[in-house]
């Protein structure tokens, strides 16, 4: 119980009040904190196929060069794309990621002028029946169409408002995952901003561009509303950037001129096929990465599942041995905490506590949710296993002179966690594998980067089996120890507890 008060008070002397970074603050800090989501992929945010470790993309040179405008150094901070404006405040100054231009982001975020302008594509397989957009105002072979969007994007706003189509959008968190799906025939078509699709063109050879492109808009900078210095100097900051051409320049750097004009006019045999890397050159480049990952997913079962088990055990002792008040509350906790879902604990604890002044890092976040969550978990496994100590030990040790807390502690408690250890184990390598939850508070754990890199790189079945293996590595000897546990626990007990007369 004291480890458990002391990290508690850990805990909460980390919480600190956030308000957002105006210009000053940037530059003392010497830092443009700038949010993107890495997942997204090309051509706005990266990994560099070359080397992992770092990131490109027209947008990182973006925040490059109005860092350089600032007179700061860019830091990136990852996020997941629909929810990268709730960073604004906390851990970012902007966001720079295909963020499009809508009266909603007006309304709740400074928008600096645009800086791209893009058009949405309609995508299908070139052996697919679809040859124009006007073709989806009718019901397909097989019923409606089937059309693959990013949530939160225009594509998705504009194709769920287009009450004259036959079709059904499916959202994706992923920018290319609806070319996957597409090129697989699970969709019949897809739509996303022109630049996207030109970029991963030779990745995908099945698919081409139905039509033109349409309903266009502009990509925008946010910024926090709190923050009209900083917004004002982003806004001055691109002017120039458009003034002197190097925003120019920085577009033709990545081709996004006029490629799109040649993929219209070429066959399918004139897309030439992406070069794979071998599966050496793979490990050798994403291997590193993923065991930085795996160490993070470590870090989070390390951290928080001890905590869960302080927690749980104070509950399950509470319950059984502590004040009829008491009782009915702790019974409240372990309920709400099992019937709701792990991923609503994160947001409520990471998004929701920051309004009412209480922010906390996301890696803290996150290992508070773990522990919070499997507390109730491990609540019912002790008490289950206090409730398996026969009832005499507890009478004899009062009578032995023992008070109630000496008996829970020295008689009944240690009995207790011998006989649970089995079930404690298996639930500590489950908290391994829930730990990838964790990515949708901005940390990057294993499951997280697996996804970064398989979009990134194509392979992914490749990495997929990596990562497989290394969770594989981190949970085997737990779960041998677990076995050991209960063989231990098969064997008569000597000298545990105390004898009944």
């Amino acid at each position: 119980m004291k480890c458990f008060l002391i990290a508690v008070l850990i805990v909460g002397g980390m919480a600190v009040a956030t308000a957002a970074a105006d210009l000053d603050e940037v530059v003392a800090r010497g830092e443009l904190v700038w949010a993107a989501d890495q997942e997204g992929g090309g051509p706005h945010v990266f990994p560099d196929p070359a080397n992992p470790r770092q990131l490109t993309g027209f947008e990182v040179d973006l925040a490059a060069l109005l860092a350089e405008e600032l007179g700061v150094k860019p830091r990136f901070q990852q996020g997941q794309w629909d929810r990268l404006p709730l960073l604004l405040g906390r851990t970012a100054d902007c966001v720079i990621n295909g963020i499009e231009l809508t009266p909603e982001r007006q309304r709740d975020n400074h928008c600096s002028r645009p800086y791209f302008a893009y058009s949405l594509q309609l995508i299908a397989r070139r052996d697919g029946p679809i040859d124009a957009l006007g073709k989806l105002a009718a019901t397909g072979p097989k019923g409606r169409w089937r059309v693959g969007v990013l949530t939160g994007s225009a594509a998705e706003s504009v194709m769920r408002s287009r009450t004259d189509l036959e079709v059904d959008v499916i959202g994706y968190d992923g920018t290319i995952d609806s070319l996957e799906q597409l090129s697989t025939g699970v969709l019949d078509a897809a739509v996303m901003d022109d630049c996207i699709f030109t970029f991963y063109a030779d990745r995908f050879s099945r698919l081409r561009t139905v039509e033109r492109p349409f309903a266009g808009g502009f990509y925008t900078i946010l910024t926090a509303r709190d923050t009209p210095r900083l917004s004002a100097a982003i806004d001055a900051a691109l002017g120039r950037l458009i003034a002197d051409g190097r925003l120019k320049a920085l577009y033709d750097r990545w081709d996004l001129a006029g490629r799109q004009q040649m993929l219209l006019l070429r066959d399918a045999g004139e897309v030439p096929i992406a070069r794979q890397k071998s599966l050496g050159e793979l490990c050798r480049d994403t291997l590193p990465l993923l065991i930085r990952a795996a160490g993070m997913t470590v870090l989070l079962s390390c951290l928080s599942f001890p905590l869960a088990v302080g927690i749980g055990l104070a509950v399950a002792v509470g319950r059984m041995y502590g004040p009829p008040l008491l009782k009915p509350l702790l019974t409240g906790y372990v309920e709400v905490l099992r019937g709701t879902p792990l991923m609503l604990q994160l947001y409520a604890i990471f998004f929701l506590l920051p309004k009412i002044g209480l922010a906390l890092p996301a890696l803290v976040a996150a290992i508070v949710a773990l522990a919070l969550n499997y507390s109730a978990y491990e609540s019912e496994i002790y008490r289950a296993g206090l409730k398996a100590v026969p009832p005499g030990q507890f009478e004899a040790s009062l009578s032995l002179g023992l008070s109630k807390w000496q008996a829970l502690r020295h008689v009944l408690v240690p009995q207790a966690v011998r006989i649970v250890m089995p079930p404690v184990t298996s639930d500590f390598i489950a908290l391994f594998k829930d730990t990838s939850v964790c990515s949708a508070i901005t940390v990057v754990e294993l499951t997280k980067r697996y996804s970064v890199l398989a979009l990134s790189t194509g392979r992914i079945v490749e990495l997929a089996v990596v990562t497989a293996l290394l969770y594989l590595c981190m949970s085997w000897p737990l779960a041998m120890l677990s076995r050991w546990f209960e063989q231990r626990l098969e064997r008569p007990a000597a000298g545990h507890g105390l004898t009944e007369g």
